[in-house]
């Protein structure tokens, strides 16, 4: 019979990977997934779990509370004191690799958009739509009734696909669109991603003619940050612009929504640095603003694309 340290060791190996994966996707950082994780390992040895059937349903559970409050404290400390970097403010991975090979898995352009999520919402996401988890499970953990908890997924699930909600509606346009202006909104989508992809794969094999080719030749790029602006200036012809656009970066950019258009989130290891917002006419990208201001990427209505 094995004494309860080793259970509990078993328990370790059996469903550390599973736990550090929700935790990653709840919080975009696996600095603070691994300390959610620890958290609920600390919860369990001072917990009797005997009579529980389902003990990783049990740690699921314990992990995603943890996660919420942590979710919780992130936002109120930056509503109280600001955040003076590139959204979202996160602790560097002890182990980078790690991080990264998780951010690729999981999508960089996701973790971006589920960062953009209240709290609730995020955890309802993400522990229905992509862990499977029923409402009935999730209500109580962020203390709801499970018609709410569904709201808060459906809401979600909304904001990640791009699809206006409540107030964004509002603003953008009372009425709902028609199927028409639906699949006109879609055709228009495919030919900007097919420019922004172009773009991104001849900038990631480093292929200069490529770049050229999706540049219109007086393309001009802009930028909101001084670090940039110097270059920026200067930048009046596709070949300074191919040089500068992403120099350094191509391998963290994913294309997205931004703002209802297709253009390109920079977001190494998820943590979102840069957006490139294409203007494209007849094939070609004609401008390209880069945003970089923290309070400016704040504001941006990011959605991933299908």
């Amino acid at each position: 019979m094995t004494n309860e340290g080793d259970w509990l060791a078993e328990r370790v190996r059996a469903d550390q990977a599973h736990l550090r994966s929700v935790a990653y996707r709840m919080l975009g950082s696996l600095t603070d997934a691994e300390d959610a994780v620890q958290e609920a390992w600390l919860r369990l040895s001072r917990a009797d779990v005997r009579g529980v059937e389902n003990l990783r349903g049990w740690l699921t559970t314990v992990v995603a509370r943890v996660c919420l409050d942590m979710l919780r404290s992130r936002k109120s400390r930056r509503e109280l004191l600001g955040d003076p970097e590139p959204i979202p403010s996160r602790a560097t991975s002890a182990d980078p690799e790690a991080e990264v090979a998780l951010a690729d898995s999981v999508g960089l352009a996701l973790l971006v958009v589920l960062d953009t999520l209240p709290p609730a919402e995020r955890i309802a996401f993400v522990l229905h739509d992509l862990f499977d988890l029923p409402f009935d499970e999730i209500a109580p953990i962020v203390e709801r009734s499970e018609a709410a908890a569904r709201q808060l997924a459906s809401r979600a699930r909304r904001r990640v696909r791009g699809t206006p909600t409540g107030a964004s509606r509002d603003r953008r346009d009372a009425s709902q669109p028609t199927s028409a202006e639906i699949h006109g909104r879609g055709a228009l989508h495919d030919r900007q991603r097919e420019v922004v992809e172009a773009f991104l794969a001849a900038a990631r094999r480093g292929d200069f003619e490529a770049l050229l080719a999706v540049l219109d030749p007086d393309v001009v790029i802009r930028s909101d940050v001084a670090h940039f602006t110097q270059k920026a200036q200067k930048a009046r012809a596709a070949e300074a612009v191919a040089k500068q656009a992403i120099a350094g970066r191509a391998r963290w950019a994913r294309a997205a929504l931004v703002d209802g258009k297709v253009g390109v989130v920079i977001a190494p290891r998820g943590r979102l640095l840069l957006v490139l917002a294409p203007t494209i006419r007849d094939g070609k990208i004609v401008e390209l603003e880069l945003i970089a201001d923290p309070e400016r990427l704040r504001g941006l209505e990011l959605a991933v694309l299908d």
